[in-house]
């Protein structure tokens, strides 16, 4: 860090011990770097909301041998190029297959997909991890 800024924060006893919990359970190595990574969440969900651009992935599975699944989610694809920039697809079982979309563009054409990506009739589970893409607002 080129700039390191020290500020005090005042808490109340019990926010402070749960936050201490929290910290070991997520295997931080300090109360700084716990807060930094706060911070970095609460500034992701804002660009989120203000429709700045994002980046993110979205997962889904889905049943291969389902034909029009398949072709549905190639076809939906297609149809959302201008956000995709990247997939995979993981072959999980015999039947179940991962595909993971990295996109990166405004957050309501990536909530867009998403939502067509999880409306897609044999779709059984799909989510959307959402991230900076790095670039100051």
């Amino acid at each position: 860090m080129s700039d390191l800024v020290r500020f005090g924060v005042s808490l109340e006893r019990a926010l402070l011990d749960r936050f201490d919990t929290l910290i070991k359970e997520k295997k931080y190595t300090n109360r700084s770097e716990a807060l930094r990574d706060l911070i970095r969440q609460e500034l992701v969900q804002k660009q989120w909301q203000e429709g700045q651009e994002v980046a993110g992935a979205i997962t889904l599975v889905y049943d291969h041998h389902k034909k029009e699944v398949l072709s549905g989610v190639i076809d939906k694809q297609h149809d959302f190029q201008e956000v995709i920039i990247s997939t995979q697809h993981i072959h999980l079982d015999h039947h179940n297959c991962l595909e993971i979309i990295a996109v990166r563009g405004r957050a309501r054409d990536i909530q867009r997909l998403a939502n067509t990506m999880k409306a897609i009739k044999g779709v059984r589970n799909a989510t959307l991890s959402i991230s900076s893409s790095g670039r100051e607002a």
